[in-house]
């Protein structure tokens, strides 16, 4: 990534540090991409006595040994870590998952229970920072709420891989509209056309049998629109969002939302069609805004108050053209247009699933017990539209649509 301005002068190690072996050349020079092996050689070199602990002391001045292998903003962390364990020690596992940027949930503990403050001016406070840089800076202010994680992830991005996922699905999106826009012959309102639910990607009531319908509607769109908002939001909060959390979480909130959002309608408005990526975006939203405000001393981002208001009002717009269109007089009666009740959906995976994992960067979310809590209460709803939907409509003897 390019060299950082320096932090300031690292701490000095503390007097009653045991003085450690010097390291061979060699040894040295692979230090920072060593393996586990590798590890257990040097973690032994501090520990004679074969104890499977050291001293914070010797952690400390092994650090200071080899300031010059490491992030700046790393050693500090690193450094602080040394300073909060009450106890003085560090085992050899604690000592690998450090050394190898796995930080563990006790890792962060450790760190804001630390009596030690970070020495060196804020990130936002550095100068001569290259246009990458300044954007990284930005997106870690845009979505971190802590100082100490900004900097692990300033110094440990590398872009690779790049947010693949958001921009994959918006790309996919857009070329599916301009298809069925060819196609149809329409791109305004293209759900008002009587071939639009034609469409083997719509979720129809009558043809909720057919699995993937669940997931591909996100890829039709009522029109230019509805596609516009979403695609707009997808990038302005999704990307950046997948660049500090990786494709895998941020995939898992959005595709959890738009699930959620076709089951929902499934249950709450049983007759009507499903269309757009709103549960997916909703849920990424949702769970930003909501993550801002649990958050809101600690969030740098510009002009926070105004963005939150003006995000709220495109997703008010949005949600207020989906209720209009849900209830406009049908042009292919007597199916109604398509449900708003997936935006709905989306917004309950967001402030549920997508706050916790928003809330733990670069923790194990295995250890967050609210993790699992939500996922119960989201395998149970899941269990449960699909039981619904296999005898609710019988049950309940309800007229549908016709299929398309």
């Amino acid at each position: 990534m390019g060299e950082h301005p320096s932090p300031g002068p690292a701490v000095a190690a503390c007097a009653e540090a045991e003085r450690i072996e010097e390291l061979e050349p060699e040894a040295e020079e692979q230090l920072p991409a060593a393996p586990e092996d590798h590890w257990k050689v040097l973690f032994d070199q501090c520990d004679p006595g074969n104890t499977g602990y050291i001293s914070t002391g010797k952690f400390r001045s092994l650090l200071e040994s080899h300031s010059s292998k490491l992030d700046p903003h790393k050693r500090e962390v690193l450094l602080a870590l040394a300073d909060s364990h009450a106890d003085g020690q560090i085992c050899y596992q604690d000592f690998v998952n450090l050394m190898s940027n796995k930080r563990s949930n006790s890792f962060r503990q450790a760190i804001l229970q630390g009596n030690r403050r970070l020495s060196s001016k804020a990130l936002l406070e550095e100068k001569g920072l290259s246009l990458s840089q300044r954007l990284i800076r930005h997106v870690a202010y845009e979505t971190l709420p802590r100082e100490i994680d900004r900097k692990w992830y300033y110094d440990s991005y590398t872009c690779c891989p790049p947010p693949w996922f958001m921009i994959t699905v918006t790309l996919l999106e857009v070329a599916f509209f301009l298809y069925n826009g060819v196609s149809l012959g329409q791109f305004v309102l293209q759900v008002t056309h009587p071939r639009y639910l034609k469409n083997s990607l719509v979720y129809h009531p009558q043809l909720r049998a057919q699995a993937w319908r669940y997931l591909t509607y996100i890829l039709m769109h009522a029109g230019i629109e509805h596609l516009g908002l979403n695609v707009v939001l997808q990038l302005l909060v999704g990307v950046p969002l997948e660049m500090v959390h990786g494709a895998t979480r941020i995939g898992l909130v959005y595709v959890a939302g738009v699930v959620a959002g076709s089951l929902a309608v499934s249950v709450a408005d049983m007759t009507a069609p499903v269309v757009g990526s709103s549960g997916g975006v909703y849920a990424l939203v949702s769970a930003h805004l909501a993550n801002i405000v649990m958050n809101w001393s600690g969030m740098k981002c510009q002009f926070k108050l105004l963005r939150m208001a003006v995000a709220l009002i495109c997703m008010s717009m949005e949600f207020g053209r989906a209720v209009w269109l849900r209830f406009h007089p049908s042009a292919y009666p007597p199916c109604p247009h398509p449900s708003f009740v997936a935006h709905l959906g989306g917004v309950a995976v967001g402030i549920t699933l997508g706050v916790v994992v928003l809330r733990n960067y670069e923790q194990r979310l295995q250890d967050q017990s609210l993790w699992w809590i939500f996922v119960a209460m989201y395998t149970v709803f899941v269990l449960f539209a699909i039981f619904w939907n296999i005898f609710a409509y019988t049950l309940l003897d309800l007229k549908l649509p016709p299929p398309p």
